[in-house]
């Protein structure tokens, strides 16, 4: 049977469980880009991401023996809070694994839609430890491991976003934008759009730090990467799925590589222009058509809106990220005067009228005339930084911009 034949046994399975969303054209992005731009709204999904779609159709398709053996999983958040609420709908016993450095309000959602039919356990720093830790449980009871994206029932539940897509858009979709993780939403629709609709070009989106699908695809084999950025979490996987893999090296377009900082970037202009919330992973697909916007001109475009799980307590973070990437804010490393009057005289001599003083990190060393001082200056024009940087000079100020110096930044700043 093709995988398109179980997208659509997919799409009965699924039925009252997960909705169909929103497609909705959104007229800021459309007028930026000069194209006719629409959300497709998995964020609006119950467990609010699309992840819903897969496990639910790989849980419901289970034997009997096999469902009364329970599930195990492992998942950075989205799939397992789908994992989760299947098996709260269909009383089936469920252990999930996810990362430690999993957001707190993702491992509450999965306690919240699992209730006591989910254990959750924290393993290992990054999905691929997590998975490792699931699989060993698995051997040892017997049970069913519910995989987050290399699975063909899990592929053929995401899939069915493009039967939705299909269906609700009438006139041929020109470009779609998908996220990638380990590649499930992508093989998915890669299946539908082939057969219904071969000259939709679909744009696969990763983030920067963690390129699993463009790297593999350039190798010209699967590939693990050996490290990875986690914080685009939904989407930080170091290997994509075996089966996901083959599909995608030869249904995708182009795989576009968002900065998290730009990710980072979206989020708040989501939130505070379209009152949208997003999740990082969310974000990549609008991110990544400023990358695309001399061609998607005069075209009809979709970007897949696949997460709002945002834990509220990142958005400190996620403002400086935004920041450091907009070169909004710098950091710089100083030998400052010990002598009363020379913060005043630094801010007077050294930052222009609409410049901030964001952070200062300075420890008084009584026996010296200059002791190290980390500065962090905020900008409203990314091109004053050259004003800056020009009248340090002219001070004779010894310094080092840390900004440019990532090992030096981490560990002094992060």
């Amino acid at each position: 049977m093709s995988l398109l034949a179980k997208v659509y046994e997919a799409r009965e399975r699924i039925k009252g469980v997960a909705v169909h969303t929103p497609l909705m054209k959104n007229e800021n992005l459309s007028e930026e880009f000069s194209a006719a731009v629409y959300l497709k709204r998995e964020d609006l999904q119950p467990v609010r991401s699309y992840k819903l779609r897969g496990a639910y159709n790989k849980i419901v398709s289970l034997t009997d023996a096999e469902k009364a053996k329970g599930v195990v999983c492992a998942s950075a958040g989205n799939h397992a809070q789908g994992v989760a609420y299947a098996c709260f709908k269909l009383n089936i016993r469920a252990t999930i694994f996810m990362p430690v450095t999993t957001p707190l309000q993702k491992t509450k959602q999965v306690k919240l839609f699992g209730k006591d039919k989910v254990e959750v356990v924290m393993k290992g720093d990054t999905f691929d430890e997590s998975f490792a830790e699931a699989t060993k449980l698995c051997d040892e009871l017997g049970a069913i491991f519910i995989h987050p994206f290399d699975d063909e029932m899990v592929m053929a539940g995401q899939g069915t976003i493009g039967l939705e897509l299909l269906e609700d858009h009438k006139t041929p979709i020109d470009y779609l934008f998908v996220p990638i993780g380990g590649g499930g939403l992508a093989a998915g629709l890669i299946s539908v759009f082939k057969e219904l609709s071969p000259l939709t070009k679909i744009i696969g989106v990763e983030p920067a730090g963690a390129a699993s699908m463009k790297t593999s695809i350039a190798m010209g084999k699967n590939t693990t990467l050996e490290d990875i950025d986690k914080f685009v979490d939904g989407a930080a996987v170091k290997r994509v799925g075996e089966q996901t893999f083959q599909v995608c090296k030869n249904g995708l377009e182009d795989i576009i590589l968002v900065p998290e900082g730009k990710v980072c970037s979206t989020i708040l202009r989501l939130y505070n222009e379209e009152a949208i919330v997003v999740e990082p992973a969310g974000a990549l697909t609008i991110a990544a058509l400023d990358f695309y916007k001399d061609k998607i001109q005069d075209k009809k475009v979709v970007c897949i809106v696949s997460g709002s799980n945002n834990d509220i307590t990142r958005t400190e973070e996620i403002k400086e990220r935004s920041l450091l990437y907009e070169g909004l804010k710098h950091y710089f490393l100083l030998q400052f005067p010990q002598r009363p009057g020379a913060l005043k005289e630094f801010v007077n001599d050294i930052l222009g009228p609409d410049d901030d003083v964001a952070y200062f990190q300075y420890s008084k060393k009584t026996n010296r005339e200059t002791g190290p001082v980390i500065v962090g200056i905020e900008l409203q024009h990314r091109n004053d930084l050259l004003a800056i940087e020009t009248k340090l000079s002219n001070r004779k100020t010894n310094y080092q911009y840390l900004n440019g110096n990532p090992d030096l930044f981490t560990h002094l700043i992060v």
